[in-house]
């Protein structure tokens, strides 16, 4: 297999590019100067693609490379791949899903505490030397507080199962009611948000999830309410999530994703309800590889012509 061509377009792991240059052909798109010329002169050797949530396969890639057979996806979102045309063309889609899900919920319920519980400002508070002067101020109990969760899926679940242990309520929405499942439905958002005191947009992106968090939801949550996104950015209208914060509208947001990564408003760095992260929902070492092991064995197994691992498309 060392003669297939693999083309990885941003680094992303160096495990993963170590053992992707163990069994393939590894093209790294960011080293190269002239990348449009780099595709085109390696276009007859390139067969599969590895992604991620920040760079996955257009329908302008994807035409450039009349090999391709394959786009095996550093992550669980796959809105970056251009679906409809590997559908057509025949192309293989493969995600890692459940390998990082625990990474993921686990931070949602660490970012919910430290909004609430104010832990980022409380240690500023000690290390500027302020705390000599007297006391932080009271926070916000986590304990029984109603957690409502947007898409009850992997994730959803696994964020549900740790918030039971603080004795929260769980309510969900999702695409349609769960029947086995032993919590709260609401049929829209803004009723869900309505019921809750903290609000986990914990769904995939899609066209109709695409804003799903917008001024109405955001009202609906309230001052006192606190919006979690382990999501993805676009999840949330950004502007309207701002101005609700300044405005005092909402009463605290934990995020570790935004609409246009790296870029991240600047107002919201002033603001101490307000806990931000850089995209680190999986970023252990544990769960890296994990899901490095997945991509790898995926490739292998298309390549070997074995049935694929975790199968999408």
């Amino acid at each position: 297999m060392e003669s297939i061509g693999v083309l990885m377009p941003i680094p992303m792991s160096s495990y993963l590019e170590q053992e992707l240059e163990k069994r393939f052909n590894l093209l790294k798109l960011w080293t190269v100067p002239h990348k449009t010329q780099f595709i085109k002169d390696h276009s007859a050797s390139i067969r599969a693609i590895v992604g991620n949530a920040s760079a996955g396969a257009d329908g302008e890639l994807i035409a450039a490379l009349p090999k391709l057979e394959i786009i095996s996806s550093f992550s669980v979102g796959i809105d970056k791949v251009d679906l409809k045309t590997c559908k057509e063309k025949g192309i293989r889609v493969t995600n890692t899903p459940d390998v990082l899900t625990d990474d993921v919920a686990d931070l949602a319920i660490g970012l919910t505490l430290a909004v609430l519980r104010r832990l980022c400002e409380s240690e500023r508070y000690v290390r500027s030397g302020q705390w000599k002067k007297g006391d932080y101020k009271l926070t916000t109990k986590f304990t029984g507080k109603t957690v409502g969760i947007i898409g009850l899926g992997r994730i959803g679940k696994a964020v549900a199962k740790r918030a039971e242990a603080f004795s929260c309520p769980i309510a969900y929405f999702s695409r349609t009611e769960k029947p086995d499942s032993k919590f709260k439905y609401y049929p829209t958002v803004v009723e869900l948000a309505a019921n809750c005191d903290v609000l986990v947009v914990a769904c995939p992106l899609t066209e109709e999830t695409r804003h799903i968090i917008n001024r109405q939801v955001i009202n609906a949550l309230g001052p006192k309410g606190v919006l979690i996104n382990i999501g993805r950015g676009p999840h949330v209208d950004e502007a309207e999530l701002v101005s609700a914060l300044v405005e005092g509208r909402l009463g605290g947001a934990g995020l570790d994703v935004y609409e246009n990564e790296p870029e991240v408003p600047e107002v919201l760095f002033a603001l101490e309800n307000v806990v931000l992260l850089p995209h680190v929902g999986s970023g252990t070492v544990e769960t890296r590889n994990a899901m490095a092991d997945l991509v790898v064995g995926n490739l292998e197994a298309h390549f070997l012509k074995k049935p694929l691992l975790t199968p999408v498309a």
